[in-house]
């Protein structure tokens, strides 16, 4: 296994990614080449010790940073972390890349040097959620805000190929958010994608609502990039939100803080359960190549995790997999729905 890690990827610079590199690297014996800025990159795996390690560094003197725009950071940065490091999987040097840098240069990146899986129209961002039931995903966050049925049906496919063969989950359940349950709800883009999924060979359990997310309904959750990146930021701000307000409570009165005390290793362990670090990183499906981007603010923890998310997907096969499941996918024929005034 030979995992490039972009080691300036991150709010906090290489010192992160270098400690999950070397632990990593101790732990299952991969190769996992640190592509960045030597000078920086260097005097930190020397604090470590890297005996026996494989542990290469391969520089690249530009950083693709948070607030550039994407592609035009990508188009003239070509000696960054994130383009050499995708060079690296395009000519097979590696097999995976992961990054905690700019997801839209990392969107861009992976189209630019890695192209899109034959028959792939749009890759989707996904993003892996906590529910009472374990982690679901859903898919797309962020990478096309505005899409056509078959991107739907392509999304649910990826989705459901990750999710049993990285994500371990048996036959997954794969629901289409909308507005309501019932088959004729929904936007036109919905009731077009409803139709489509009803063929596709995958377990399609119809519509679901953005409350069955956090109640596990369903194991793969589809929808257009605008959506799932509202719904994204949103439940990260009502994650922070309630965090925040328990606190505040528990330490308002005397009672709160002793209560606290009798709770608080109920609350370590929903905190586990809930906690992205575990997770690491999420990968961008439909691009020739195992991509995967995590958040800007992970350690070495969440760091080490996304690497492990890596190397699944290379053993799994998932791109292998999306390949040929595309085969399977029925042919596109987009109908019209009928207009509410036809409908009465």
């Amino acid at each position: 296994m030979k995992i490039v890690l972009d080691a300036m990827g991150g709010d906090f610079g290489p010192a992160p990614n270098v400690e999950a590199a070397v632990n990593t690297a101790r732990e299952f014996g991969w190769e996992i080449v640190l592509v960045g800025r030597q000078e920086l990159i260097r005097p930190l795996l020397v604090q470590h010790n890297t005996a026996n390690l494989h542990l290469p560094i391969v520089h690249a003197s530009e950083v693709i940073e948070m607030g550039e725009h994407p592609a035009q950071a990508v188009k003239t940065k070509k000696n960054s972390s994130m383009v050499v490091g995708m060079q690296m999987v395009r000519n097979g040097d590696a097999d995976a890349f992961v990054t905690m840098g700019n997801t839209g240069g990392a969107l861009a990146a992976a189209l630019f040097h890695l192209g899109r899986i034959q028959g792939i129209q749009r890759p989707a961002l996904s993003a892996a959620f906590p529910t009472a039931k374990g982690w679901v995903l859903l898919l797309d966050v962020g990478a096309n805000a505005d899409c056509k049925p078959e991107y739907l049906l392509q999304f649910a496919l990826m989705g459901s190929i990750y999710a049993e063969r990285v994500m371990g989950i048996r036959n997954p359940r794969v629901g289409l958010i909308s507005n309501g349950e019932e088959e004729t709800k929904g936007s036109e883009l919905v009731q077009q994608a409803h139709a489509l999924l009803k063929q596709a060979p995958i377990n399609f359990i119809g519509n679901v609502e953005g409350r069955n997310l956090p109640a596990g309904s369903a194991d793969v959750f589809v929808t257009d990039g605008f959506t799932g990146n509202v719904m994204l930021k949103l439940a990260e701000g009502m994650g922070e939100f309630i965090k925040g307000m328990l606190r505040e409570e528990i330490m308002r009165t005397t009672a709160g803080k002793l209560g606290g005390l009798l709770i608080k290793d109920a609350l370590s362990r929903v905190s586990k359960r809930t906690d992205y670090q575990e997770i690491g990183g999420a990968p961008l499906l439909g691009v020739d190549g195992v991509v995967i981007i995590g958040h800007g603010r992970s350690q070495a923890r969440a760091i080490r995790s996304a690497l492990m998310r890596a190397a699944e997907a290379v053993e799994r096969g998932v791109v292998d997999a999306i390949e040929a499941g595309l085969q399977a996918l029925p042919k596109v024929e987009t109908v019209r729905p009928a207009a509410t005034s036809e409908l009465l």
